[in-house]
């Protein structure tokens, strides 16, 4: 009797947020043609959520920083569009749902409340460059690779944006609202 020998492929779960696509007729790209891209340069379990760049892939690949850069680099080679890519895993959104620090506030306005995701991880003193004050009342807490945001008015009516975040830091970065990410990590 001979024995066999069995290899399993372990694939690992992405999220790819896409930054600046389908926003005033600009980066635009319909989702079931981004995932049929996707999938034909080998990523599984494709799956789009909205209209603005959220997208779950399945990878044997475990660095975030590869899946991000393979996509980016076909959408580029594939529809002729820069578009920055951020990854992140369960874990991320576990972290905003658990350490939102605007969460904690009685009464607080969930529709006010935004993540920028950055490209890296950020030095607690980031929050300095950002020069967060001049944004009164809006306001910003750095914590790892995530600012979590609370406008004060809302997202449409600030300066403190992903343009002026990823300026400032020297990074790339994309915002989701909280909404949002309450859906994505129950799809995860």
């Amino acid at each position: 009797m001979s024995s066999a020998t069995f290899s399993y492929i372990y694939n690992m779960k992405h999220l790819a947020l896409l930054r600046g696509i389908n926003v005033s007729g600009h980066n635009m790209i319909k989702m079931e043609a981004l995932k049929l891209l996707l999938e034909q340069v080998g990523f599984n379990n494709v799956v789009t959520y909205i209209q603005s760049g959220n997208v779950f892939v399945e990878s044997e690949e475990e660095s975030a920083a590869s899946v991000g850069f393979t996509i980016k680099q076909e959408i580029f080679k594939q529809l002729g569009l820069e578009v920055p890519v951020v990854v992140i895993n369960k874990t991320d959104l576990e972290d905003c749902l658990q350490n939102n620090p605007f969460c904690k506030e009685k009464d607080v306005d969930t529709k006010k409340l935004y993540v920028a995701f950055i490209s890296k991880e950020l030095p607690s003193t980031a929050i300095n460059d950002l020069k967060i004050s001049q944004f009164k009342p809006d306001e910003a807490v750095v914590k790892g690779n995530k600012i979590f945001i609370k406008y004060h008015v809302g997202s449409g009516k600030t300066r403190l944006d992903q343009k002026y975040i990823e300026k400032k830091l020297n990074v790339i970065a994309t915002m989701r609202n909280w909404n949002t990410i309450h859906k994505l990590l129950e799809m995860y």
